[in-house]
Formats: structure tokens, C-alpha cells, sequence
């Protein structure tokens, strides 16, 4: 029963939230869940696979016997391209999340608002309780798209430093004779 509390207290107070900020709040969670995968999948690739691959194709180039002629230069630039391809992969999509989290919580602040103004259409300005209701479902939206936005923003800064070094260190680990 102790072990049930713990986990339904934070459960509870989720489904809580999710009330109060309205539908739109689903879809800001949708595009979270989504954002994260693609953030924890850079992460391994990154941290995880980046290294490896950067290895296997140094490897590759230092069993070349040709590292100067043209098409070992050519060779070489297709690696060090495929590298920055693989790299770069999934963050445009990454931007584009970032770029409609916000949106989405307008959406929410628009929703809330009209939620407002039906009150006041349908009571007048005396029932405050039901304002706020619709003034909370206006807000939370829009700091959860705020939220999500800026958690964003930061690895995607970081993963466009992190691409440019590992196709740096790349480079290096491929010398031309």
C-alpha cells in the first residue's frame, strides 16, 4: 500500500496538471515525448556511435596505401561528408519541434481565453472561480511550450557543437600524406 502512495501521488499530480491546462497540453506532451527521443538518440549517437564509426573509418584510410592522389582526397572528403551527414541527422527536426512547442502553447493561451471570455459571456465578471479556471488553462500551456522549447534549444546548440568536433577530430584522424 506505502509503495502505491509513492507512485500515485506523482501520477495524480500529473493527470492534475494535464486537467488544468486543457487538450492543448496533450499535444505539447506528444511533441515533448518526441523531442526527448530524438535528444536521448543524439546523445548515443554522439557519445556511443560517433567514436566508434570515427575509428572504423581512420582505421579504413590507414590501410590505404594512397593518401595524396585525387581520388584518395576524393575518398577522403566523402568520408569526412558522410560523417557530417550522419551527424546532422534528425536536427532540423529537432529545430522544428522547438519551433512549434511555443506555437502550441499560444494554441493553449488562445483556448484558455476563449474558456475566459464564455464565462464571462454566459455569467458576467462575478463568478471568479470559473475566470480562473480559464486563466489557468491559458497559462500552463503556454509555459509548458516554453518549457519544452528551451530544454530544446540547449541540445540543439550543443549537438551542432558536438557534430562540428566529431567531423573535426575526424578530419584529423584522416591525414593526406
Amino acid at each position: 500500500m506505502f509503495a502505491s502512495s509513492n507512485i500515485n501521488g506523482p501520477l495524480q499530480w500529473l493527470a492534475d496538471f494535464m486537467a488544468q491546462g486543457g487538450p492543448v497540453l496533450y499535444g505539447i506532451l506528444l511533441l515533448s515525448v518526441l523531442l526527448w527521443s530524438l535528444i536521448l538518440e543524439r546523445l548515443w549517437f554522439f557519445y556511443i556511435d560517433m567514436p566508434k564509426q570515427n575509428k572504423k573509418l581512420a582505421a579504413s584510410w590507414q590501410q590505404r596505401s594512397d593518401h595524396n592522389s585525387w581520388t584518395a582526397r576524393k575518398i577522403r572528403s566523402a568520408m569526412i561528408s558522410r560523417q557530417q551527414q550522419a551527424a546532422n541527422t534528425f536536427l532540423s527536426t529537432v529545430g522544428m519541434l522547438i519551433g512549434i512547442c511555443p506555437l502550441m502553447g499560444l494554441l493553449g493561451t488562445v483556448w484558455g481565453m476563449i474558456s475566459v471570455f464564455d464565462v464571462l459571456a454566459i455569467t458576467g465578471t462575478g463568478n471568479a472561480r470559473a475566470m480562473a479556471n480559464g486563466i489557468s488553462q491559458a497559462t500552463i500551456p503556454t509555459m509548458a511550450g516554453l518549457v519544452v522549447a528551451l530544454t530544446g534549444l540547449y541540445f540543439r546548440t550543443r549537438f551542432k557543437r558536438l557534430s562540428e568536433r566529431g567531423v573535426h577530430q575526424l578530419a584529423d584522424q584522416l591525414p593526406t600524406d
